[in-house]
């Protein structure tokens, strides 16, 4: 798609309930890092159940460029990687794969141990509040890199082997966890990492280490003992279904009043989600191939909310279940405490009817780290209230789906701007709208 382009504009005609069936495939925060992982192994690996998304395309490109040869398996979703050759790329080919995505940060680690040395350019991602990358550089010379800033991005060496060390990371950040995974797995000693992120994506990832050799011990206070071991070899993994996307497809239901099974979602993942989207007054049945979720009629309940790391709150429902929320009655309360921006998409749901306010202090149960630093963090959701086609921009990946729900949800014609940043998440969102009965079109060609 363009990025300007008619293609990159959809229009949704709102006022209808989303009704069917759609499918999640593997979780968008495991798959890519199990791609890079396969650049450990000195043998092929084996990785099922892979969503067409961008960032898989970015790194698939990534990895051939390192010479990995990346091939379609006997099966949909499936690839096969095979790191037999592993090489140095060229650096303006690796900015040009890379300029989309912050995941080739996650490569540093593997090619130091498979080449000592790596190429890491300037990384993009969403804009949704500060997510550092110079921690990852920091815990790459704990582990004995050699890091030089140059003007088209960062070259790393390690002159001798990596060696394990111990890590205590200040907040419990993902890919600063999983930066340290990879990079651990092949050094010498015994790495510790105190505050680790305790994720499923992440428990996903060390069981496809484990497969290929590694020795990783989880404890029950987010500490992570990983013994570095001589060599790696290949993998076979089905990826865990993605979370993220089964919960925003719930809160689909919620906000249009509709019905939809989410094929492939899974109960111990979502618990948290669960509880909330009952408490909301959503309802859900389970079976063993997926989760129900739908609006049961009559009034939908405000809620206080806090985002929270795993097991808490994730983040990344926050915004989808928002639009939800502007349907529901009294005053509903959402706490922030992940990504300090994370809000700012609320300006748009505002324009089209709501009533949003956003504030600076904590209005959660406890204080958090941006409560001080006057970040608009917090949000009072007052409904319900109706709300009205707009022209909208999408600012990031889930505040650009939540945009979908709420012009969905909406009366009227909404133009919703930017949908190619969805592609980065969401497999086949356009043809899922449609399965579900969404009036979307792009301009001149209809797709509902």
């Amino acid at each position: 798609m363009t990025v300007n382009g008619s293609d990159d504009v959809l229009l949704v005609h709102g006022g209808t309930p989303l009704e069917g069936e759609i499918r999640v495939r593997g979780a968008k925060n495991l798959v890519p890092k199990a791609m890079v992982a396969a650049l450990l192994g000195s043998a092929p690996s084996r990785l099922r159940n892979v969503p067409d998304i961008r960032d898989v395309r970015v790194v698939r490109g990534l990895l051939q460029l390192h010479g990995v040869t990346v091939r379609p398996g006997e099966e949909p979703g499936e690839f096969v990687l095979d790191p037999s050759h592993v090489e140095s790329a060229n650096v303006a080919d690796i900015d040009a794969h890379a300029g989309s995505s912050r995941i080739p940060i996650l490569f540093c680690g593997p090619l130091l141990h498979r080449l000592g040395h790596a190429f890491i350019p300037g990384l993009g991602g969403c804009d949704i509040g500060g997510r550092p990358i110079d921690f990852h550089f920091e815990v790459l010379r704990q582990f004995g890199a050699k890091i030089e800033k140059r003007e088209d991005g960062q070259y790393l060496e390690a002159p001798q082997r990596l060696r394990g060390t111990k890590i205590a990371l200040p907040y419990p950040s993902v890919g600063a966890t999983e930066q340290v995974l990879l990079t651990a797995v092949l050094a010498e000693g015994v790495t510790e990492l105190s505050n680790a992120a305790v994720e499923p994506e992440i428990e996903d990832l060390i069981c496809v280490l484990q497969k290929m050799g590694a020795i990783i011990a989880m404890d029950t206070d987010r500490t992570i003992r990983i013994t570095g071991v001589d060599k790696l070899g290949g993998y076979t993994h089905a990826a865990l279904p993605d979370r993220l996307e089964a919960a925003s497809w719930a809160s689909a239901a919620l906000a249009t009043e509709g019905n939809i099974y989410v094929r492939g979602a899974q109960q111990r993942s979502m618990m948290t989600f669960l509880n909330t989207y009952r408490k909301v007054g959503g309802a859900f049945e389970i079976d063993d191939e997926g989760i129900r979720f739908w609006h049961p009629g009559g009034q939908l309940k405000s809620i206080a909310l806090e985002t929270d790391v795993h097991p808490g709150f994730q983040t990344d429902w926050q915004q989808p279940l928002v639009v939800a929320l502007t349907q529901a009655t009294g005053l509903s309360i959402i706490h922030e405490t992940v990504y300090e921006s994370r809000l700012g998409f609320t300006s748009a749901l505002n324009q089209m009817g709501a009533h949003i306010q956003l504030y600076r202090e904590c209005l959660g149960g406890s204080n958090c780290r941006f409560g001080q630093r006057n970040f608009l963090h917090s949000a009072v959701v007052s409904g319900p209230t109706k709300l009205q086609g707009a022209d909208l921009v999408i600012p990031d990946l889930r505040g650009g789906f939540s945009y979908l729900i709420a012009a969905l949800a909406a009366q009227g014609t909404s133009r919703v701007h930017g949908i190619d940043l969805i592609n980065r998440g969401y497999e086949n969102f356009m043809e899922k709208l449609v399965e579900l009965g969404a009036k979307v079109e792009l301009p001149g060609k209809a797709l509902g």
